[in-house]
């Protein structure tokens, strides 16, 4: 190789070697008769000292063309430093070097390559090989690198083999918009590419492969966000002749098993919850619990006193928010701002404090007595110095409100740490959900999975009250993996496409394959899968998950670097026999 060391490896141990670094010039200090550089390469950075009468002329005066990002190679010997740096890992020592070759020259790189970078989010995103060069980029990845490599071995050693899938495959209509591909031998016929290999999974388990695992690339056209891109991966996991338990044992130990290997941490066993408390108590199916403050119901509490806003809500709901009677009215005013805001959706905001001697004071003090406020204190078991925090309207919609409201207060109030972690199973998920535009029902999950044994009788008689045999994994509020017992019959499986408005001959044209295939000994199976970016950000502390992807895409689902998506040449449309015709 052209060097014997990286610029991470050096220590005291090594005083007196000559070695050979080569890496990126990070910047450089010249104070006339001595010149210092720090040359950086993935494993860290060491400081490179050249000094007239010791370093050749040469060396010296090649040093003084260096800029930054300059691509060199220096062979000197390894010495102690007068003034050590604790900040980097090679501190206590620095090379003196002999010689010094510049291997590539560099144009000044459009923003500074250091931890803190002066560069926005577009301008990174247009020079990424850049980005990729600083140091918490780069930990991010290799945080990535590890977690998928403790996966592997994890399920290497619970038999799990690793199959892949194909990436090539056939369109369906449910769940969210496919990327189509066209077929150049086949004239106006297309691919998709899988949203996840859901029914692939499935046939290997009529395969007899029992268990299976795949680290793979899906892709999903949708409106991005920060935890959303158009392509992202999954940990994506099946097992053949297992109950529900088997697998939440499985993989609470997966997830177990990266908290330690990776972060060093002990994580208890996962407390489970169903999915009709979750949304009764936080108002989400992926509630974060490192904090309390569950919703208090109201309704028997508040109404029939002239309050006509708690008197015509179907729903009054709220949480107490402890210790917090000392918040300000602008303070309040301003929490009263963020639930009207139109993404959280309320009209209003009304607050109580529990005063130090216990006396409760409200904004609709003129429609409550203090012996009404006291009930409210009752209710939400508060004490002196407690804020009680309400609000009020259409069930599903006060809830989520609520929700987002609680998320605020914990994170004014600090009690969301990035490295705190709580984790949590929700179970029984409704099977279907009602879509009002289209008049019919939804899988809530996907149409593969699962009714629970003992809501079978309801399919018929009440569809919309029968709980799916499906379950989620939630770290910090966070989704992190979900899935489900499938339907291995062909008879419950076609009356759960008929449930979903497919005709049977819909149902065959698009999943006849899996159709076919349970009519051939498919044994009882179930998995699940787990968002591989989200968990990365999670580990990381990271609220977006473009900081562990390489090359992300940005929030219009473009690849600015290297310009895509983008035209095509006309020879490649004729070639497809597509003609390009936009609308509008």
């Amino acid at each position: 190789m052209l060097r014997s060391h990286t610029c991470g490896e050096l220590r005291l141990e090594h005083v007196g070697q000559e070695v050979t670094l080569t890496g990126w010039v990070q910047k450089s200090r010249d104070k006339g008769g001595m010149l210092w550089v720090d040359l950086r390469d993935r494993y860290g950075i060491t400081q490179l000292m050249l000094e007239e009468g010791v370093s050749s002329p040469e060396a010296l005066t090649l040093a003084r063309t260096l800029g930054r990002e300059f691509v060199i190679k220096a062979t000197g010997t390894v010495i102690e430093r007068v003034s050590k740096n604790d900040k980097i890992a090679t501190g206590d020592v620095e090379i003196k070097v002999m010689d010094l070759e510049i291997l590539n020259p560099a144009k000044l790189p459009p923003f500074l390559i250091e931890d803190e970078t002066d560069g926005g989010d577009d301008l990174r995103m247009k020079y990424r090989y850049l980005d990729l060069r600083r140091s918490p980029v780069r930990k991010s990845l290799e945080l990535r690198h590890r977690i998928g490599q403790q996966t592997r071995a994890y399920l290497d050693g619970q038999g799990f083999i690793e199959v892949e899938t194909p990436v090539l495959i056939k369109s369906t209509p449910e769940g969210a918009r496919d990327f189509v591909v066209p077929s150049r031998m086949n004239p106006g016929e297309f691919y998709a590419l899988p949203q996840s290999p859901q029914t692939f999974k499935q046939l290997l388990m009529v395969s007899g492969f029992d268990k299976y695992f795949q680290i793979v690339k899906c892709f999903r056209d949708e409106d991005l966000r920060a935890d959303r891109q158009p392509e992202f991966t999954q940990i994506d996991c099946e097992m053949s002749f297992v109950t529900q338990e088997d697998i939440l044992n499985t993989f609470e130990g997966l997830v177990k098993q990266l908290f330690r290997a990776v972060k060093g941490i002990e994580l208890p066993d996962f407390p489970r919850m169903t999915y009709a408390d979750a949304m009764r108590l936080y108002g989400s199916d992926k509630p974060d619990t490192r904090f309390g403050m569950q919703f208090v119901e109201l309704n028997d509490v508040v109404k029939n006193k002239g309050f006509k806003v708690f008197d015509d809500a179907e729903l009054v709901v709220g949480i107490n928010a402890s210790g917090s009677a000392h918040f300000t009215r602008k303070q309040l005013d301003e929490l009263t701002d963020f639930v009207k805001r139109p993404q959280v959706g309320a009209t209003g905001l009304v607050y109580a404090r529990v005063q130090e001697d216990g006396s409760v004071k409200s904004s609709v003090d003129k429609f409550y007595s203090p012996e009404d406020l006291q009930l409210w204190a009752q209710a939400f078991n508060a004490q002196p110095g407690d804020l009680l925090l309400v609000l009020a309207g259409g069930a599903d919609k006060t809830r989520k409100a609520l929700n987002e409201l609680r998320l605020e207060m914990g994170t004014r109030l600090g009690m969301r740490d990035k490295d705190t972690f709580s984790t949590l199973w929700v179970l029984d998920f409704p099977l279907l959900e009602w879509d009002e535009e289209s008049n019919r029902y939804h899988a809530m999950h996907h149409p593969f999975t699962s009714p629970k044994p003992e809501d079978m009788d309801l399919i018929d008689t009440n569809p919309g009250a029968v709980r799916a045999n499906a379950y989620d994994m939630v770290i910090n509020g966070v989704e992190v993996g979900g899935g489900s017992i499938r339907i291995h019959d062909r008879a419950v499986q076609s009356r759960m496409f008929n449930l979903l408005g497919f005709t049977p001959e819909e149902a065959q044209a698009q999943f006849g394959f899996l159709l076919d295939a349970f009519e051939y000994g498919a044994p009882p199976h179930g998995g699940i899968a787990f968002g591989f970016d989200r968990l990365c950000s999670l580990f990381g502390g990271a609220d977006s998950i473009r900081d562990f992807i390489a090359f992300p895409k940005n929030n219009s689902g473009r690849d600015v670097m290297i310009d895509a998506p983008s035209p095509i040449a006309q020879a490649q449309l004729d070639e497809l026999q597509i003609d390009v015709k936009l609308k509008g």
